[in-house]
């Protein structure tokens, strides 16, 4: 790894936030930790930062010459805010910026995939990351976690449909050496942990996990749509639904060797972090 300038890390306290902070910090590297209320991170300087407010942006990229990027949460249309942001780095200094997108949504897609069709295109070191579904969804704080919890259920529409769930860990080692390296990737790895696996076999291992009975409980698509429009909008909780049904279908039934090609190691499996994670709720 190189000797690094300032890294802003916007979601500096979400699921791959922190842990990306807690590696770069950890690493000796100067981090800006960009969240709304500049919430103290460890070994990192806090930062205010809203992306829905522009005033907010300048000083965070004051001194920062790479970007760390997650995109604000249940937006439909994150470009809106985020593409006048990027802008706004480029023109402040900024040469790299990794961005968290997801193995669902393609360069160009839907949401997120306007950004990642135009960040190469603003910065000439980037990267994307393509990660599949994050294990701590079933164990920190994420609604199949809650639910887990509340009433030994999982909801999807997912059908009999496999993912290479991944560990956020794995993401974070991932995003540290794509900020980090000598040569950026300029690519859009997807990234899996070791193995595929349905709603049911997730279920399975929950049970062993938490000492009680966990159940895959199998919405059709419709349902899923009108239970998620109960708690986001419902342009968002059509593209969720949409995401399972693309699941049920075989769409995200893969591995790669990203996390092995980029850290050098393997990825973890999920009984491994469920068994790390589940009692900490993290």
């Amino acid at each position: 790894m190189t000797a690094t300038g300032t890294t802003l890390v916007t979601g500096a306290t979400g699921t791959t936030g922190c842990r990306t902070a807690a590696r770069l910090t950890a690493a000796g590297h100067r981090v800006k930790a960009a969240s709304r209320r500049a919430t103290p991170v460890p070994g990192a300087e806090p930062v205010r930062f809203d992306w829905y407010d522009p005033a907010t942006h300048g000083a965070a990229l004051d001194g920062v010459d790479r970007l760390y990027l997650v995109p604000p949460v249940g937006d439909s249309d994150p470009a809106a805010v985020m593409l006048p942001f990027l802008r706004q780095a480029r023109a402040a200094g900024v040469r790299r910026a990794v961005l968290l997108s997801s193995s669902a949504i393609p360069e160009g897609g839907p949401a997120v995939g306007v950004v990642h069709q135009a960040l190469p295109g603003l910065f000439d070191e980037w990267a994307v990351l393509r990660p599949s579904w994050f294990m701590q969804n079933f164990t920190g704080a994420h609604a199949h976690a809650d639910s887990i919890r509340e009433s030994g259920t999982l909801l999807t529409a997912t059908g009999d449909g496999r993912v290479g769930f991944v560990d956020a860990d794995d993401i974070a080692a991932v995003a540290v050496r794509a900020l980090t390296d000598d040569r950026a990737p300029n690519a859009d790895p997807v990234l899996t942990g070791p193995e595929a696996l349905s709603y049911d076999e997730i279920a399975a291992v929950m049970t062993e996990v938490s000492g009680r009975p966990v159940v895959h409980r199998r919405l059709s698509h419709d349902q899923l749509c009108a239970h998620l429009a109960a708690q986001v909008p419902p342009e968002f909780a059509a593209m969720l639904a949409g995401m399972d049904r693309a699941i049920a279908r075989g769409a995200e039934d893969r591995t790669t060797d990203a996390v092995q090609r980029l850290t050098g190691r393997p990825p973890h499996g999920f009984r491994e972090v469920a068994e790390r994670e589940w009692a900490h709720g993290r």
